[in-house]
Order: C-alpha cells, then structure tokens, then sequence
C-alpha cells in the first residue's frame, strides 16, 4: 500500500512518477525487441511467454492497433522479473557493443584501402610491416588495377577486391594476434 509508514515516518513504495519512467523504459525495451529480426530474437535470453506477443506486435501495421499492441507486450513485460528484463537489456547492449566494434574494423579496412589508393608503395610499407604475412606483389597489383579503374571509369571490381583482401588480411591477422575471444568478429560482415 503506498503512502507514508506510520511508524517509520517513509514512503512504502515507489513514487507514480518513478513507476511511470520505468514502465516507459519496459515499452522502449519492447520496441527494440520488435524491431530485432527472427534470429536476432533467437540469440537473447527472451522468455517463451513473451515471444509470441513480440511476433503478434510485428506482424500489426496499423498504427493504433500496434500502439495498443505493443502497450500490452510492455504489460507482459512489466510482468516479468527485473532479472529477465536486464538479462535482455544487457545482451542488447553486447550486440551494440559488437556492432560498433565490428563498424570500427572495416573502417580501419577502408582506410588501409584508401591509403594504398592515394600513397601507392609508402603505404604498402607500412602495411607490410604491420602485416609481414601480406602478398606484396598481389596487393601491388590489385591498386593498380583501382587506379586503372578509376581513370578509365569503369566499375570498381579492382577496389572491392583490394577491400575484401585486406578484410581477410587485417581482421584475420587480428584474431590470430588477440586470441579466440574475437575469432569470429567481422567475418559475417559485409561482402
């Protein structure tokens, strides 16, 4: 019952204010869970009671009635054990933090690419003594046949090879030097 203990003088429950932010939070929590594809879904720790409510919430398109669904997939959740709740939110958060990093390596990929491109054999120095296992004489070719490419303005087969060697080369060098934790990080990325 809520209200002020008579004997100690403090409140017994949580405020309307604090019961509406985190009851907002369960429905933000819904929303990503309804935006995440099947075999996103199959990945985080979801209860089974709460699956088909997430489906019913994605197959409705019309916008009151999916406002009205996904308020009842929040009360679903709101159900459920904060432990549950947090056990999703974190792996949520283990899938942003997978992406950025993810984000982060072919960005240093298409640097290394743009590099080679625009500073032709300094660069191929460089990258070989980071990369002593690097075939020279391929990566060499490969560039020139970007710029070929480009000057001739033809489409850029060259240049996504050049990045898709460099992938194997920089991300699979990666995971031998740190080990099994990130063996498998960038390799279901992009073509």
């Amino acid at each position: 019952m809520r209200g002020i203990d008579e004997d100690t003088g403090e409140y017994r429950g949580d405020s309307r204010s604090q019961q509406r932010r985190e009851a907002l939070e369960v429905l933000a929590l819904g929303e990503q869970l309804v935006a995440l594809t099947d075999a996103q879904l199959a990945k985080l720790p979801i209860p089974e009671n709460l699956l088909p409510h997430i489906l019913d919430t994605r197959r409705i398109t019309s916008h009151i009635a999916r406002k009205r669904q996904m308020a009842y997939l929040a009360k679903q959740m709101r159900r459920e054990d904060d432990e549950t709740l947090e056990a999703i939110r974190d792996a949520l958060d283990e899938k942003g933090d997978a992406a950025r990093r993810e984000t982060a390596a072919m960005h240093r990929v298409e640097n290394w690419r743009e590099r080679l491109i625009d500073e032709g054999d300094v660069a191929l120095g460089e990258l070989l003594e980071e990369y002593p296992s690097a075939d020279r004489q391929h990566l060499r070719q490969l560039v020139r046949n970007t710029l070929e490419e480009r000057k001739r303005n033809k489409p850029p087969r060259a240049y996504r090879e050049l990045f898709r060697e460099l992938r194997g080369l920089l991300l699979g060098g990666a995971s031998a030097e740190s080990g099994d934790e990130d063996a498998g990080e960038g390799e279901d990325g992009r073509p």
